[in-house]
């Protein structure tokens, strides 16, 4: 390995998918006039956040200090968030920091209006207090707090200091409620560790879903009570023919839960009809023919298909999707759907009419990758589209006139896979070489023609794994494009701007390499 043809099949079908004003040493006179933060001078460290917030009030030549005497202080309700926000500053400052009544770092539930997500950051001379109406925009707060500090913050090991933030206010609320990045854990296998790390990495930038890809055709990555051999088998290998992996039901439960404590919800996949050769392997009756056919190593696609007219084939599916949904407590459930190319339409459309209705069954909403658009699903259900150069637009606007979300994954914007340039080593190339000013040049609003801009759920940045292989690779493809997938999720239309953009993304590089996470030094941005 590496690998590093194009995919032709994708190619072929052109896989181208605070109150409003402070209290204490703050007045009103001390604040500037409310701008939009990505407009304001760049050297401010109150408008180098990402994503950019909402709203910014400045208060000049006002500071807030951490010091071996500060505490956190939390309503009822937020205590979770308290103690990760004390574990996320203790091992760098090492202060003790204790969750204690009386803190000068307080976390209140006190602004219902900010909705689940948004919250209001408030920085005096005396404190900072976060206030929210859920736990989760307290969470979303704190993320932007810790880049108000300075980035030796994010070390592992206890640092000089001082830890200063800028005085003045933050108001901001996420654009879309979906704000996801996508792990193929099929491809290439990630364990239970490897997935909370990019759990933690994803959620600094305030994505709030994960969409695991936990089966293919070259893998079966979750345990399945009474269908062992989908892991004892399906699972035992990856791209390349290195070595497998699985996650018992157990360690699915844990990753969950984990994701849950960083207010981010797991999506499972398991792909249908398509990209199942490691279950037909595994259970010869999923075949047509009965004989089940060799494990597979390679990154070709569309020739594999579960037999649309056996019984035991949404028998299988019923136990899979009962028992995935049972361990999932999240909305959605994704059935796959793509690069179905060993089906007819016909077939296509008869293997959805019956695999639909199980997810529902289960009580989870069915989330598709665009062609299962064309299977009709009922109103409500989420079609993701992957299109490149906003191919399948009609198609799209028909799915979003029928009442479905559209949820964006353009192919040659936000796949993390795909190579940098022609010098980039891991990736594929199928849909673009993809640099940071193309993740970041594009609207989900106005992406594709006809589809308005309210059906549009929101954004996800996939990441394929077919070349990459350990947490070292994830983080080369992730950074620096996956802030910018979050900042057209979560900040206002009116606050994109490339330039400013670039300015503020560089400033997150020390903080990259102080929290021991890899990235690519893109020319496009001017790092420090």
């Amino acid at each position: 390995m590496p690998l590093t043809s194009a995919r032709p099949a994708r190619a072929r079908r052109v896989r181208a998918a605070t109150a409003a004003l402070l209290t204490g040493v703050l007045t009103a006179g001390a604040l500037s006039t409310i701008t939009p933060a990505a407009t304001a001078a760049p050297e401010s460290p109150l408008h180098q956040v990402i994503p950019a917030p909402e709203t910014v009030r400045e208060a000049p030549d006002v500071e807030f200090a951490l010091t071996a005497e500060s505490a956190i202080t939390a309503d009822p309700g937020a205590n979770d968030v308290a103690d990760y926000l004390a574990g996320v500053l203790r091992p760098s400052t090492g202060f003790p920091l204790p969750v204690a009544e009386g803190g000068d770092v307080a976390l209140r539930l006190d602004d219902a209006e900010l909705g689940p997500a948004g919250y209001r950051l408030e920085v005096t001379g005396e404190a900072v207090t976060l206030h929210a109406g859920a736990a989760e925009g307290l969470f979303n707060g704190v993320q932007t707090l810790r880049q108000l500090l300075p980035a030796a913050i994010e070390s592992p090991q206890v640092q000089p200091g001082p830890w200063t933030v800028p005085g003045g206010e933050i108001t901001d609320r996420p654009r879309y409620e979906h704000r996801a990045a996508g792990l193929d854990v099929a491809r290439h296998f990630f364990d239970v560790e490897q997935v909370k790390r990019y759990i933690d990495q994803i959620a600094r930038y305030k994505m709030n879903f994960l969409r695991l890809h936990l089966s293919d055709d070259q893998g079966w990555r979750i345990q399945i009570n009474d269908w062992p051999r989908l892991t004892e088998h399906g699972g035992s290998t990856s791209v390349g023919g290195g070595p497998g992996g699985f996650y018992t039901q157990q360690d699915y439960s844990e990753i969950v839960a984990y994701a849950e404590s960083r207010h981010v919800t797991i999506i499972p996949e398991i792909d249908t009809p398509g990209h199942t050769n490691a279950a037909l392997s595994s259970y010869a009756e999923l075949n047509c023919d009965g004989v089940a056919p060799p494990l597979y190593t390679g990154i070709e696609v569309g020739f594999s298909s579960l037999c649309v007219d056996k019984d035991i084939t949404y028998e299988f599916l019923d136990d899979v999707i009962g028992q995935i949904a049972e361990l999932t407590p999240g909305p959605y459930l994704h059935i796959g759907g793509d690069e179905a190319d060993a089906t007819t339409d016909e077939q296509y459309r008869a293997f959805m009419d019956r695999a639909l209705p199980i997810v529902e069954k289960h009580g989870k909403t069915a989330v598709g990758w665009h062609e299962y658009a064309k299977a009709e699903p009922q109103a409500g259900s989420v079609v993701q589209y992957w299109g490149v150069e906003s191919a399948e637009a009609a198609e799209m606007a028909a799915a979003a006139a029928r009442g479905n979300k559209i949820l964006m994954s353009p192919a040659d914007r936000s796949y993390l896979d795909m190579k940098y340039d022609e010098s980039t080593e891991l990736g594929l190339s199928w849909a673009a070489f993809i640099e940071v000013a193309d993740a970041y040049g594009w609207d989900p609003a106005s992406h594709l023609p006809g589809v308005p801009a309210e059906s549009v759920l929101g954004v996800e940045a996939p990441m394929w794994t077919e070349t990459l292989e350990n947490s070292a690779h994830l983080e080369t493809m992730a950074f620096p494009r996956l802030p910018a997938i979050a900042e057209i999720g979560w900040s206002p239309a009116a606050t994109h701007d490339w330039e400013s953009f670039r300015t503020r993304l560089a400033e997150q590089g020390p903080r990259w390499t102080a929290a021991g996470i890899g990235f690519t030094r893109s020319p496009q941005i001017p790092w420090p």
